[in-house]
C-alpha cells in the first residue's frame, strides 16, 4: 500500500513538472531613457510583456507614452550592453508594438532569454540609437 501511494505521488509529481515545463515563459518589461546605453534623460516610457512558448516562438506587444517611436526591436545584450537586433517589432497604432507572427528564437537566443540577456528598446528621431529599452527578465 505505502508502495503504491509513493510511485502514485512520483507519477503526479512528474505530470506537475512536465506541465509546467511546456508552458509559455512571460517576461514583464519596463522601458525608459536611464536604461538606453548610453542613457538618455527622455521622459518617455513603455511597458509589455514578452512570452516565448516551448517551441521557442515569441509574443508580447509593448505600448510607449511620450515618444514618437520609429522601430523598435528585441535584442540580444545584458543591462550596460548594447547588442545585435534579433526580433523586430511591428507598430500597431500609434503607441504600440508587437511581436510579429512566427518569430522564433535561436537556442543560443533561448538561452539568453532565460539568462536575462536579452531586452526591447524603441528608437526616434532624436534618439536613433535607441530611446527608451527595458531588459526582459523571465519568471
Amino acid at each position: 500500500m505505502a508502495g503504491t501511494r509513493t510511485v502514485r505521488s512520483a507519477l503526479l509529481a512528474a505530470l506537475l513538472l512536465s506541465g509546467t515545463a511546456a508552458m509559455a515563459q512571460t517576461a514583464s518589461v519596463e522601458l525608459k531613457g536611464g536604461s538606453e546605453v548610453p542613457a538618455n534623460d527622455s521622459g518617455a516610457s513603455g511597458s509589455g510583456s514578452i512570452s516565448v512558448a516551448p517551441d521557442k516562438s515569441v509574443s508580447g506587444r509593448i505600448t510607449t507614452t511620450g515618444i514618437e517611436g520609429r522601430v523598435a526591436h528585441i535584442h540580444t545584450g545584458a543591462a550596460g550592453a548594447n547588442g545585435p537586433v534579433i526580433v523586430p517589432l511591428a507598430k500597431d497604432g500609434d503607441n504600440a508594438w508587437t511581436v510579429p507572427a512566427g518569430a522564433k528564437l535561436s537556442d543560443e537566443q533561448y538561452a539568453a532569454y532565460v539568462a536575462g540577456t536579452l531586452y526591447v528598446n524603441v528608437h526616434s528621431a532624436t534618439h536613433p540609437g535607441g530611446e527608451i529599452r527595458g531588459q526582459l527578465q523571465p519568471k
